[in-house]
């Protein structure tokens, strides 16, 4: 894991409308995200994490406070740089797989490879590469609505890595996958993360994944209450604030069902 940082909010404020009938959204958040990180945002629904995740991603602004990803703080860069920037170095995965149905697996693994313009022979390596890292190298010309759900997420992980992204974003990644699914997936996603050497924040409400993270961070009504002065490598130490030593993760490119 390298000592450079990838993530770091300062300040973070989200709220919307005014008057009585304001909400805050985010109070006041800080925190570093360094590189090869794998950190879970851990709250409840409602806590803040969709919206923290939004600001992180460029795909909203805050009210107060600065987001600055892989050297470039989002304030002070034009539409077009920030359009770049979630082309080329930020990836997310949604809770809603976010598949275009008609399309194979291996065609929407290879969308973001084709807004990027990278040459056919390229792409279709990368796409037969990253699929078969998912466990899906006999699937890649079904189509995305013949899959099970953990087929359908396991594609969209394998697309969000297609372009080799700095930073991975995901919103409740298992949040419609069975248990036993889900966990499968998350272990997935540690082994890709750290074999690809990408920088990963997870939010998810399930504690029982909190074991695969590096850190943790725990939001609450717009707050961080827990992880926000860790360091990467924090996890490791005894006694550190609702950490664990990462599970050894074995058979996790096995298929989901």
């Amino acid at each position: 894991m390298s000592d450079a940082t990838i993530v770091r909010a300062e300040g973070l404020r989200r709220s919307y409308g005014s008057g009585t009938a304001k909400v805050e959204a985010l109070r006041g958040v800080s925190f570093t995200i360094g590189a090869g990180e794998l950190v879970v945002l851990r709250g409840r629904s409602g806590s803040g994490k969709t919206t923290l995740l939004n600001l992180l991603g460029g795909l909203d602004r805050p009210s107060d406070g600065t987001v600055t990803v892989a050297g470039r703080r989002l304030d002070t860069i034009s539409s077009a740089q920030l359009l770049e920037l979630r082309r080329e170095k930020v990836s997310y995965i949604f809770q809603s797989f976010g598949l275009i149905p008609i399309l194979s697996a291996a065609e929407n693994v290879g969308v973001p490879l084709r807004l990027l313009g990278v040459p056919a022979v390229q792409r279709e390596e990368r796409v037969k590469v990253l699929l078969q890292l998912v466990g899906l190298g006999d699937h890649m010309r079904q189509r995305a609505h013949e899959l099970s759900g953990g087929q359908q997420q396991r594609v969209a992980i394998a697309r969000a890595l297609a372009a080799k992204p700095t930073l991975l974003l995901a919103d409740e990644p298992t949040g419609q996958l069975d248990s036993r699914t889900g966990a499968q997936i998350m272990n997935l996603l540690r082994t890709l993360v750290h074999s690809e050497g990408v920088t990963a924040l997870i939010a998810t409400h399930d504690t029982s994944l909190m074991e695969i993270a590096d850190r943790v961070l725990t939001i609450s009504d717009g707050v961080l209450t827990e992880g926000a002065a860790e360091t990467p490598g924090a996890a490791e130490t005894p006694g550190a604030a609702e950490s664990a030593v990462p599970a050894q993760v074995t058979g996790a490119a096995e298929a989901a069902g």
